[in-house]
């Protein structure tokens, strides 16, 4: 029940005991009348003498003073001497003279006689009954004015509580409309200002929360890096434009990142964020489609940008603005490669599966075609090779052409007592003389079981430079694969090949990854026994990522340990690193192991190495890799 319900209550109830209480006044006021005119009676009837014994008599003599309901003289002695005037017993068809029924009864006893009457109280009765209704009218006419003015007030207040939640429903749905203070007067001139305090504080609020919104939107919507939108938002478009009824056609661009892992191996993540920004830059540039195209890092290496109302004509400038300006950066830093593109229409009613693997295998094939290419693939005809199967394809065709070209990088001693080497690093180039990119090559070669030939060519091309290269002295060494360094086929393989050239053989250092020789300990330790046997050496690069470093040195004892690049670059902000760099040190050399450190890009770096007696130094601070001349036309006959 409501305040307003609970007032009108009580007020009907006081009402109602201020006409109880009215009654009893009146009935009060009417039985001290009835008791005076009975008093006044008795004190004429005392005093009575003038009447002739008959009751009729001293009726008429009596009338004239008082008004009788009941009157009743028996003669004790003669009974025509009695009368009787009257009802003992008052009838009235009114409900308030039912209300104030006031008996007057007196009874006395005469010398001759007895004398019984009833005082007729009809005259006080009128009056105390009008009297009775005036009150009566006063005090509910009271009830009506102050249950009429309640009800006004109540109206108003209803009307401004009905303005307060109105607009506290409108701020719950965030608008932020102008209070009207003229509807809040009175007593809620006060809620009306609190209202706009927290609209003001609510405004503020949900500002903040756009803000947060938007900043967390970006997090999750929008690759940090580059400023590109994520995966998720492509997947959205990618939905968006093959629905059937979007009526949009365009181009979709993807382009691929292909040095990505060499340079965060090589410079570190830094220079790899570096890399990317500078992609998505150039991206910019070349594709610029008034705001209109859209891009997306949908990977870590993979871009792709939808370009709508273009034709594969319009875009094939796109893609040779791109390919310049890959080259352009890639002259500037020195890598094989920056990136490869490939370019697909799309049309509404699309089906997003079939049009990925379209962009797939443009991408594919760009890839084989040469540093920066691009490829555009309108269509699937049926008979493409694209993604992994046009890889086999491709390096089975290297594999076939010996299609191998070496880059040199050296190694800084860091004292007279080491002896340090060089790293001859591989790269593989199609029927057009282009380079391929090195990762993906040595990637697919494995997925596919094909790192084993792939090695036997860099061993044998090696091993040729070596024979045909005098002037190249010292220690070299070549990268092999884990897959290969723990299959036994290949390592009698190699042991045969390298016996027959025992002279080379004790020049070669052969290069490891640490996490691909733990998965198999036992063929590890045959693979570093057979290659000492014929007077190579082991070095293990990547070193310190596995959680068994330690034990794994210790048991195999490789002749060097190259660490892996996170443990050199910031070196000097990190003491818990250095502490650990320096711990390897220790220990290797109680060992007899050589210690490299690689990713040396800054001079803090190579200084900080130094302090903590490494023995060697590789990065691009110590030596860039460079191209080193060899015949490319006589075959690998060892």
């Amino acid at each position: 029940m409501t305040t307003s319900k609970y007032f009108q209550l009580l007020l009907f109830l006081l009402f109602i005991g201020l006409s109880c209480l009215n009654y009893q006044f009146a009935q009060k006021t009417l039985s001290k009348q009835a008791a005076e005119q009975l008093t006044q009676y008795s004190t004429v009837i005392a005093q009575e003498k003038a009447w002739q014994g008959k009751g009729q008599t001293l009726y008429e003599l009596l009338k004239p003073q008082f008004s009788f309901q009941f009157f009743q003289y028996i003669d004790a002695s003669d009974s025509k001497n009695n009368f009787t005037k009257g009802e003992l017993i008052a009838t009235s068809d009114s409900m308030l003279a039912r209300l104030f029924v006031i008996e007057s009864p007196h009874t006395q006893v005469l010398q001759a006689g007895r004398l019984q009457i009833k005082l007729s109280t009809q005259l006080v009765q009128k009056q105390t009954i009008s009297q009775f209704q005036n009150h009566l009218l006063i005090i509910w006419g009271c009830f009506a004015v102050i249950a009429f003015l309640h009800l006004l007030l109540s109206l108003k207040q209803r009307k401004s509580i009905r303005s307060i939640s109105t607009y506290i429903e409108k701020l719950g749905q965030l608008s932020f409309d102008a209070i009207d203070q003229s509807q809040f007067k009175g007593e809620f001139r006060n809620t009306g200002l609190i209202l706009e305090k927290a609209k003001q504080s609510l405004k503020a609020k949900v500002g903040e929360l756009h803000e947060l919104n938007n900043q967390l939107s970006k997090t999750v919507f929008q690759d940090p890096i580059t400023g590109f939108a994520t995966k998720a938002r492509f997947t959205e478009k990618l939905d968006e434009i093959c629905k059937t009824d979007s009526k949009e056609f365009g181009i979709l661009v993807i382009v691929k990142a292909t040095e990505l892992a060499n340079i965060n191996q090589l410079h570190g993540r830094d220079a790899g964020d570096d890399y990317l920004c500078r992609i998505a830059h150039e991206m910019r540039l070349a594709i610029n489609e008034s705001g209109r195209a859209q891009f997306f890092r949908i990977s870590t290496a993979d871009f792709a940008v939808v370009i709508p109302d273009r034709t594969i004509k319009q875009c094939s400038t796109i893609a040779n603005q791109l390919k310049s300006a890959f080259r352009e950066y890639q002259h500037q830093i020195g890598t094989p490669s920056i990136a490869h593109i490939g370019l697909v229409p799309y049309l509404e009613d699309s089906d997003p599966a079939s049009l990925m693997t379209l962009a797939d295998t443009a991408v594919s094939i760009a890839q084989t075609l040469g540093p920066n290419c691009y490829h555009i693939q309108e269509k699937l005809t049926g008979g493409e090779l694209f993604g992994e199967s046009r890889w086999k394809v491709a390096i089975n065709d290297l594999l076939r052409r010996k299609a191998i070209k070496f880059y040199i990088q050296p190694i800084r001693p860091c004292r007279n007592d080491v002896e340090s080497y060089r790293e001859l690093l591989s790269r593989f180039y199609n029927s057009e003389g282009k380079l391929l990119p090195t990762t993906t090559v040595i990637s697919m070669a494995e997925r596919h079981g094909m790192s084993e030939e792939l090695d036997k060519l860099v061993v044998l091309n090696t091993l040729r430079l070596l024979l045909q290269t005098p002037n190249l002295t010292g220690l070299i060494g070549i990268n092999i694969s884990a897959a290969s360094a723990t299959n036994k086929s290949f390592v009698s393989w190699l042991k045969n090949i390298l016996t027959k050239q025992r002279q080379v053989a004790a020049r070669l250092v052969f290069e490891v990854s640490e996490s691909g020789m733990q998965t198999n300990l036992s063929a590890t330790y045959h693979f570093i026994n057979e290659l000492h046997s014929v007077g190579s050496r082991i070095s293990i690069e990547r070193f310190g990522l596995g959680f068994t470093s330690f034990k794994f040195f210790k048991e195999v004892r490789p002749d060097y340990i190259k660490l892996d690049h996170s443990y050199t670059q910031e070196i000097t902000l990190d003491p818990h690193n250095k502490f650990f760099v320096k711990m390897i040190i220790d220990i290797a050399r109680k060992l007899g192991i050589r210690v490299i450190a690689t990713g040396v890009e800054k001079q803090e770096d190579k200084l900080a190495m130094e302090q903590l007696l490494i023995d060697g130094l590789q990065g691009y601070y110590i030596a860039e890799p460079s191209p080193l001349k060899q015949d490319e036309k006589t075959a690998n006959t060892v």
